[in-house]
């Protein structure tokens, strides 16, 4: 048996280290060192027989060894440049490196025979060209597998993406039955299909990546320090070694991959590929971002079948391989605060490209991972609530980026980052069951999880307490009088203990001063604090992270309220099954707002929550009472606070909607303008003191409610004016439900804000 070593070494000294190892590993054994160039390689591969052994190896100049966590240094930059290109032994002068700082690295290797099964496998018999190039991208990706044993994982390196997959028989089948249907040429769908290729696929270089760390990393790492839970990375790096990950973060800041990058690096996992819009593709941060992992993507494909072909190509390449991808669900920034509806285009894709993938391949059957990203503060916040008033979104460009990167020089607390529990996509689905639906449920289960994994933020909870003093301005004490129930309710949460003491709270309302979401007032003969001018979207944008937390409690105490207003005489077990009813009611409004998990595990929760407001109310029904007596143990009701805005936002969209058409009803064609129409009102309505939160008059929450009537068939032809009217009525009842319960929490809160009615109500 002959033994054939393919080497990619591009330089003299590097010859020599090829013609050294292969020495010491081989002896004299008439071992053959070829270049993995192709005239060579052509005429060695034709004159070699089937049990020949083929090895290939390359030589890598390793970097000084630096910890993960450090920032990128420019000698790295240079030793890494050294390791890619063909000036080598140009660098190893400049640095004064010896040839002992080489080492030869080995791929796997492979007989000829077994060498041209798995290209007639792959590219169903391919000609003398043909197989010459798949043994070419064979060691090259051998090689690189081998030199991550000595650079780490970090280093995952995609090569030859396009070529590999063009050249794969399965895709060129594919683009045949698509030529069918499209009546073009096979050739051209392939070519096209490269093209769009080329266009989007991430060519991830180890210098570039640096280099991307390097240059970008002004716009997060003196803004925020890193508040990260390790304690499930671990396992989720192992289970990476045997199927692909797909990261799914919350998605707040354009600094969020950055972030989400820098933690990963730190614990060495590869470099993710993170699908972004094309919007972002600007230079430099196109040029050097696509040769760092990121994968910029059209917004809108049209109908553009051949591109849409060569995503989901590009997806199934990439799981197939084991390479780990990242995009944000939400498909943009949230305006809010809380998280947008889950976008479900890349997600389609994602199970399109697995289903197509053999049995046995790890892309099979990916895992979903949930990522919560939360932030203390944010620069740009202040953008994000004018956008929702209706301003118009800046540009992204060179200019808009440096703004940016000046920004966030300043240090304004920590970003939080933790990790949900992952998700079999195979199981997922399963779960999902059949239909039109199961993508939807799969994606929700992952909102849910991001949710779940959120922690809250000291700067949510006192936006929550600030947002909820009807617009006074409140002294220390009386914020930390406000602050001390909600944190009780949250005595789960670590992340707020400093809210427990003074310089805790006075710390978290000197942030918020300082970005100029809370005005400061020293005038008087006490410091008070309030909400600023206008700064009301702003203010709820951090108040609306902690609402998921308080969901079940706020669903629970409107479904009790209900019961009460019913007026019915109840036995025991019937408040219960009221209330569930309430409850699902509620749910089924809010749907659109807010994720609820399945019924089953939404009815646990809410009798878990019904035990810590009333401990033993259950098991005791003797001596329990009913929904007035539940109500009367609270001590703080959240309601109002948690869900008052979104129930005002759809109660304006309710009203518009009512009023809109002949008395036939009529469908609503012009959104744009019916939007405007909804702001209008809310505006209108937050003047005259109608609205108890300006954060209601939002274009986010009004296309969110838009859903909500559409789901439930009133924005069509044949919607009737009465059904719209009568939607109008019932969100138009649910918020004087949390109105009076408002008034109740103001009297609770009374010997806070002095007996002054309406206090709390916001």
């Amino acid at each position: 048996m002959s033994t054939l070593v393919l080497s990619g070494a591009r330089s003299r000294v590097e010859r020599e280290l090829v013609r050294e190892w292969t020495a010491t590993t081989y002896g004299d054994d008439g071992v053959r060192v070829v270049p993995d160039d192709g005239r060579d390689l052509a005429g060695a591969l034709d004159g070699a027989g089937p049990d020949t052994t083929v090895v290939p190896v390359r030589v890598v100049w390793p970097p000084a060894e630096r910890a993960s966590s450090d920032p990128p240094a420019l000698s790295d930059l240079l030793s890494l440049s050294a390791r890619r290109r063909g000036l080598r032994h140009a660098h190893a002068r400049v640095r004064g490196w010896s040839a002992s700082r080489g080492r030869v690295v080995a791929g796997d290797a492979a007989t000829l025979a077994q060498l041209r099964r798995e290209g007639d496998r792959e590219l169903g018999a391919p000609d003398g060209a043909g197989f010459v190039a798949f043994v070419r991208r064979r060691a090259t990706l051998a090689c690189d597998r081998a030199e991550r044993r000595l650079t780490g994982d970090r280093y995952k390196v995609p090569r030859l993406m396009a070529e590999q997959i063009v050249a794969s028989a399965a895709v060129r089948e594919r683009a045949a039955a698509l030529a069918g249907e499209l009546g073009l040429g096979v050739d051209e769908v392939l070519g096209r299909t490269a093209s769009c290729l080329e266009e989007m696929a991430a060519v991830q270089s180890p210098p570039a990546i640096e280099a991307f760390r390097s240059v970008m990393s002004p716009l997060h790492r003196r803004a925020w320090e890193l508040d990260v839970d390790t304690s499930s990375l671990g396992d989720l790096r192992e289970q990476g070694r045997a199927r692909p990950l797909v990261f799914l973060p919350s998605h707040r800041s354009y600094a969020d991959p950055l972030v989400l990058a820098e933690v990963l690096h730190a614990h060495d996992f590869p470099r993710n590929h993170v699908l972004g819009g094309n919007n972002l593709a600007f230079w430099p941060l196109g040029t050097l971002g696509r040769r760092a992992g990121i994968v910029f993507i059209r917004r809108s494909f049209g109908d553009d079948a051949v591109y849409k072909f060569a995503v989901r190509e590009y997806f199934g390449h990439l799981l197939d391989k084991r390479f780990n991808l990242e995009w944000y669900i939400e498909g943009g920034r949230t305006r809010t605060g809380k998280l947008r509806p889950p976008k479900y285009g890349l997600l389609r894709y994602l199970v399109d490209a697995a289903d197509q993938l053999p049995e046995d391949s790890p892309g099979r059957d990916p895992l979903l991972v949930p990522v919560s990203l939360h932030y203390d503060q944010l620069h740009e916040v202040g953008a994000l609530a004018a956008e929702q008033g209706g301003a118009g979104k800046k540009a992204e460009g060179l200019g808009w980026l440096a703004g940016y990167m000046r920004d966030q020089q300043r240090r304004i607390g920590s970003a939080r980052i933790r990790f949900g529990e992952p998700i079999p996509l195979r199981g997922a689905l399963r779960d999902a069951g059949e239909g039109t639906a199961q993508l939807e449920k799969v994606a929700f289960r992952v909102c849910l999880g991001i949710n779940r994994a959120t922690p809250v933020t000291p700067t949510s909870v006192v936006t929550f307490a600030l947002l909820g003093a009807g617009g006074r301005a409140l002294t220390h004490q009386q914020v930390r009088d406000v602050v001390a129930p909600v944190r009780r309710l949250l005595a789960d949460e670590p992340a707020i203990g400093d809210l427990d003491t003074d310089d805790g709270v006075a710390e978290t309302l000197e942030r918020l001063v300082s970005v100029g979401v809370v005005e400061r007032f020293d005038g008087g003969p006490q410091t008070v604090w309030s909400i600023g001018p206008d700064r009301h979207h702003v203010a709820a944008f951090y108040r609306n992270g902690v609402l998921h937390h308080l969901l079940d409690r706020a669903v629970l105490e409107m479904a009790l309220f209900a019961v009460v207003d019913s007026g019915r005489e109840l036995a025991h077990d019937e408040v219960l099954e009221a209330c569930w009813e309430e409850a699902l009611a509620l749910r089924d409004m809010l749907k659109f707002e807010f994720f609820f998990p399945r019924k089953r595990e939404f009815r646990d929760e809410l009798l878990a929550e019904l035990e810590r407001l009333a401990p033993g109310w259950a098991t005791t029904p003797a001596s329990a009472g009913g929904a007035a007596a539940l109500l009367g143990r609270a001590d703080l009701l959240v309601a109002p606070r948690t869900l008052l805005p979104f129930v005002e936002s759809q109660w304006v969209v309710a009203t518009v909607l009512a009023d809109h058409g002949d008395a036939s009803g009529g469908a609503l064609d012009d959104r744009g303008a019916f939007l405007d129409a909804c702001t209008g009102l809310g505006q209108q309505w937050w003047r005259q003191q109608l609205l108890q939160g300006a954060d209601a008059v939002s274009r986010e929450l009004f296309t969110t409610a838009l859903r909500a009537a559409d789901n439930r068939g009133l924005l069509g032809a044949d919607a009737t004016q009465e059904a719209r009217a009568a939607w109008r009525d019932e969100v138009a009842a649910v918020r004087d439900r949390l109105r009076r319960a408002g008034e109740r929490e103001g009297e609770l809160r009374a010997d806070v804000f002095g007996g002054v009615p309406g206090a709390a109500q916001q």
